[in-house]
């Protein structure tokens, strides 16, 4: 039994009044107001203790090079994921939703790996023919090829279901905007991952995509920028149908310090963060999604950076802990095990220098990470 001291503790809600915790069997079996002066303590110090946190977005097939596309041919792709997911936990990272490889590599990767943070795989995401991310392997058609698509990744284990509702920056030939499905075959996939009891995120980037995912009773939307094709058109009302539907919005959160957007992407800024600061308003769920991998601004291991865009969007301290802790393990399904430090809890903590919950930029000073109760 392993009694970890710090002087603050965040439990994933909120800042609490206790000072150590009990840890047995990689669990969390209690939280005392202060450590007992014999046993095996470990007194971190002046640090605060959190969950570790969960990134409900990234992509451990890849690299973060100027060509993530090409790495995924070049020989070694699964000893760089497990490389990848190990720099996720070395950040404090001890829970990673993986929503989009090739092969079912990072579901293997979630059975073998033990060094490393667990891992949540949707597999290849579903896209249209030739449509967003097709290289991953994860083309359908119809109403009928969503639905086995659906039950394919179900029938191999995946933990969730991605489709990709528009098109994206990173593949000619589609568009952000648009979508490539329509709205039946959408229906259709949050109809076949309910019926399997699996929580569906939809990468849409444009008003009518966002949209079809709320109407279809999607989970998540993944990155919900209102796109259009010259520009951003926030919607209210989309806003306001994801809020009473309780859709959560996973941004796309964290970016590699001194990173100059392009000029496309800075001209169109000031509605970017408009938009998020509606989204807020509007009573929307907001958890943290790296994109970890999709190019050098976005390294693995990022999440720890993610506070500036949540604070564009408005939120506090404590509201950004929220959204890379307890509010994205439930919307990963995990929030009976992950995300808080409570008793019956996973043993999964991150220690930080300083009060993150007054100072989001402190989630990157790491003092120490445990999964399972074991340090790194």
């Amino acid at each position: 039994m392993l009694i970890i001291r710090a002087r603050r503790v965040f439990d994933g809600r909120d800042l609490t009044a206790k000072r150590a915790v009990v840890v047995s069997g990689g669990k969390i079996v209690d939280l005392l107001d202060d450590a007992p002066e014999h046993g095996d303590v470990r007194d971190l110090g002046d640090v605060t203790l959190l969950p570790g946190l969960v990134d409900t977005h990234v992509h451990l097939a890849f690299d973060a090079s100027p060509d993530p596309v090409g790495g995924l041919d070049r020989e070694g792709l699964y000893d760089r994921m497990r490389a990848h997911a190990r720099r996720h936990l070395a950040a404090g990272v001890t829970t990673v939703r993986d929503l989009g490889d090739r092969g079912y590599l990072a579901l293997r990767l979630a059975g073998e790996m033990t060094d490393g943070p667990e891992i949540l795989s949707a597999g290849a995401p579903i896209t249209s023919v030739k449509g967003h991310c097709w290289f991953l392997g994860g083309e359908a058609e119809g109403v009928e090829g969503v639905r086995a698509a659906v039950r394919e990744r179900a029938e191999k284990g995946a933990h969730a279901i991605k489709m990709m509702i528009t098109g994206g920056e990173m593949t000619p030939g589609t568009h952000s905007h648009l979508n490539q499905f329509s709205q039946a075959e959408i229906d259709a996939a949050a109809d076949e991952a309910r019926r399997h009891g699996l929580p569906i995120a939809g990468h849409a980037h444009g008003g009518p995509g966002i949209a079809a995912a709320v109407a279809a009773g999607f989970d998540s939307v993944e990155h919900v920028t209102f796109l259009t094709a010259d520009g951003v058109a926030p919607d209210p009302e989309i806003m306001a149908a994801m809020a009473a539907n309780g859709v959560a919005a996973s941004l796309t959160v964290g970016l590699t310090p001194g990173v100059v957007p392009p000029p496309r992407i800075a001209a169109l800024l000031p509605k970017l963060n408009e938009g998020l600061r509606r989204l807020r308003a509007s009573g929307v769920t907001i958890v943290g999604g790296s994109d970890a991998g999709i190019g050098p601004p976005k390294p693995h291991g990022i999440l720890t950076h993610g506070g500036e865009m949540l604070t564009t969007a408005g939120m506090t301290p404590v509201e950004i802990l929220r959204a890379l802790t307890s509010d994205a393990a439930t919307l990963c399904r995990v929030g009976n095990r992950k995300g808080r430090i409570a008793p019956g809890f996973d043993a999964d903590l991150l220690a930080v220098r300083g009060d993150p919950t007054t100072d989001h930029t402190a989630l990157r000073e790491t003092a120490a990470v445990f999964r399972n109760g074991s340090s790194l």
